[in-house]
């Protein structure tokens, strides 16, 4: 898994890159991340390489992720445009909205956002 580690303000975040093949939506994806991304605080999946079919509620793909990430306290990002989705979806809508209010899963445009959403900088 090609990645990057940055620091945002003392948050450690390992940036998956932007460029690559679609992820694999099976939970054992999440594992790899985290393998790749040792101590890290969050983990930052660019919208593209996540399979459309995540962003489908009903086929549970995405809370299988999340509760991944919420189990292994690591925090974990989607970063881009998700309108695609959300614009067909009022259940992906409200998922969206009730993750970003909470603590260990965020959907932003970009990076800034994410960084601007972080503890303490809100």
């Amino acid at each position: 898994m090609n990645g990057t580690l940055t620091d945002l303000d003392g948050t450690t975040v390992y940036v998956v890159d932007t460029e690559g093949p679609v992820l694999d939506p099976d939970p054992q994806t999440v594992l790899d991340l985290l393998g790749a991304a040792q101590h890290a605080d969050w983990i930052a999946v660019p919208a593209a390489r996540l399979d459309p079919a995540m962003f489908d509620l009903a086929t549970r793909m995405l809370g299988e992720w999340a509760q991944k990430f919420v189990n292994y306290r690591t925090g974990f990002a989607v970063i881009g445009d998700l309108s695609a989705h959300t614009d067909t979806s009022s259940a992906l809508t409200a998922f969206v909205y009730e993750s970003n209010r909470g603590r260990h899963l965020r959907f932003t445009p970009d990076l800034d956002a994410f960084a601007a959403s972080l503890p303490g900088r809100r």
